[in-house]
């Protein structure tokens, strides 16, 4: 949510912004229009407060008691408008809490400008695509050769775009959760959570997930209960209506948890394999931290994500997403790796920094010293990485010749040592 004062004080820089995310400009002057409206109605309503108030000690003042009955039948009529005048005000700002709810954030001056996802800017890519002599598969082939991916009996008991994992697929995924977490809290300094999976619908209004994207998400019949589409949701919302000392900051976390999504809206794409699903596992980052810091922590986030990439030596590609891909982001990376049999680059991380914007619906604060005024935190966050995406990886880039799967070093403690599924 942006601040009020943003339309106040810069309409053209919140206009401005609007059109590189291609949004219409013109919401500006509805904003405009509505808080003028709504101020003007408390206004007047603190003015007929102020009658009403010296009417009363007009009355009490009053010996005739006609003149004394002619001024209550007065002050009743002034009581009448303050109630009216009250209702107008709070549809009124009710109207402008929904409009502002569905507002996006503004994007940072250095953000690209472009009308899709292909207007992404690569910054660099890392590692060496191997060259090999015999022919890749992808992994959905591999996998079910090995034995440790079943697709059929997945589709069976829940349907499409959902899987059965299985023996040592199962055991290399439990191990990359694990190395992962245990990176990001011994070496990257965050605290491990374990959350809820169902939520609120307040908590997804918090992440921005909600009411945008609510045909994204799954929702509990007859509840106010959703499943979270990634940690972020209840993660973000640790803090939700908190005043937090600025000692306390950065706050750091990291948790892992299913994450589930609505991938009908993504109907005919990526139908093989497991890329796009309704389920998958994802070890996630949130930070909150002061605004004067939010922008290194940014590229700190990145470099933890990145991290991983590099100890599974796997070649990967930073990527600055343009205005057209930001969601509520006010700037944003992605990390993608290369998936040989496949092809191409998956994403396994979008780093994002998002300002205020969720702390604003959140109420997240912290006071910056004892007795100043509290600011809103920014909120950051990013994928440590996303499961699916890097176990397709894994198998496409370890893959050899006899359709075995080497299993990445770093990955070995945490597997018994075992070195090749096969």
């Amino acid at each position: 949510m942006l601040d009020i004062r943003l339309f106040r004080e810069q309409p053209e820089l919140v206009r401005e912004g609007f059109a590189k995310v291609g949004r219409d400009p013109g919401l500006v002057d509805q904003v405009i229009g509505l808080d003028l409206k709504r101020r003007e109605a408390i206004t007047e309503v603190e003015r007929l407060k102020a009658e009403r108030n010296a009417g009363s000690k007009d009355v009490a003042r009053t010996k005739d008691k006609a003149e004394r009955d002619a001024k209550i039948a007065a002050m009743k009529l002034v009581g009448d408008q303050i109630t009216e005048l009250d209702a107008q005000a709070n549809a009124i700002d009710l109207e402008l809490h929904n409009l502002l709810l569905d507002l996006p954030n503004l994007p940072l001056p250095e953000v690209p400008v472009g009308k899709d996802e292909h207007d992404n800017v690569v910054v660099r890519v890392e590692g060496t695509i191997k060259e090999t002599n015999f022919e890749v598969k992808p992994h959905w082939e591999l996998g079910e050769a090995l034995g440790i991916l079943d697709f059929e009996r997945g589709v069976r008991m829940s349907g499409t775009r959902f899987f059965v994992m299985k023996g040592l697929g199962v055991r290399l995924q439990r191990a990359l959760i694990s190395w992962m977490i245990d990176m990001h809290v011994d070496q990257h300094g965050y605290t491990e959570l374990a959350v809820p999976y169902l939520v609120k619908a307040d908590a997804m209004v918090g992440t921005g997930n909600l009411p945008k994207f609510a045909d994204t998400i799954f929702h509990i019949e007859d509840t106010d209960l959703w499943l979270i589409p990634t940690a972020e949701v209840p993660v973000t919302n640790l803090h939700r209506e908190e005043i937090l000392d600025k000692a306390q900051l950065p706050l750091r976390y990291v948790a892992h948890t299913p994450c589930f999504r609505n991938e009908q809206m993504s109907a005919g794409r990526d139908v093989r394999g497991i890329k796009r699903l309704y389920q998958f596992d994802k070890v996630e980052m949130v930070k909150m931290v002061e605004p004067a810091t939010s922008y290194d922590e940014l590229f700190s986030l990145i470099s933890n994500a990145e991290d991983v990439c590099k100890g599974l030596k796997i070649p990967y590609r930073l990527l600055q997403l343009c205005t057209a891909d930001l969601g509520i982001a006010t700037v944003k990376y992605d990390l993608e790796m290369w998936a040989p049999g496949m092809n191409e680059w998956l994403e396994v991380s979008s780093c994002g920094l998002f300002g205020d914007y969720q702390a604003r619906r959140a109420n997240i604060r912290y006071r910056p010293e004892a007795g100043a005024k509290p600011e809103f935190v920014h909120t950051l966050n990013g994928s440590g990485l996303a499961l699916p995406r890097v176990i397709i990886a894994i198998l496409e880039n370890y893959q050899n010749a006899d359709g075995s799967v080497t299993v990445p070093e770093v990955l070995r403690p945490y597997m018994g040592d075992i070195e090749r599924i096969g």
